[in-house]
């Protein structure tokens, strides 16, 4: 299984632990925290190993924004359905669609917000939409890549 950490200068980085080196995976973590390079751990991170790792072009300080990760059926008009649903009044500050030819297709989505968490209707749209979905909005991958210092 890949392992996934973070260190200090904000590289992301995916190794594959030798498997006869029992403790290979936290030996290399020690080695780099105690080189002075401050490593997080991102192997259980969905966030990070779904969409993260795929992005380039920087980060974010738009206000109020709000992140989602979708998980929808792949089927004939699905992806459609989806941004069609979407508010147009919305300000899609971020979107990122993975296909991996799988039963369902992965939507990350970015949406600033006007009213913070109260944006109308978010709610309503995330209800009726019928998908399932998590926010990301609080996770630290999100804000390691891809806010800006001044918008956490």
């Amino acid at each position: 299984m890949a392992k996934y950490i973070i260190f200090f200068f904000l590289v992301f980085v995916s190794f594959q632990p030798l498997a006869h080196v029992e403790n290979d995976f936290e030996e290399v973590m020690k080695d780099l925290n105690g080189n002075n390079f401050n490593c997080t751990d991102l192997t259980q991170n969905e966030l990070a190993k779904t969409h993260i790792r795929h992005l380039a072009g920087g980060r974010s300080g738009a206000a109020n924004e709000r992140l989602f990760r979708f998980h929808f059926p792949e089927s004939p008009g699905a992806l459609q359905r989806f941004l069609e649903a979407l508010n147009m009044k919305w300000n899609i500050s971020l979107f990122h669609y993975r296909n991996y030819g799988d039963d369902f297709g992965r939507v990350l989505v970015g949406i600033q917000q006007n009213h913070g968490k109260e944006c109308e209707g978010m709610n309503r749209f995330l209800q009726d939409l019928g998908y399932h979905y998590i926010e990301e909005t609080e996770n630290p991958a999100y804000a390691k890549f891809l806010r800006t210092k001044s918008s956490e």
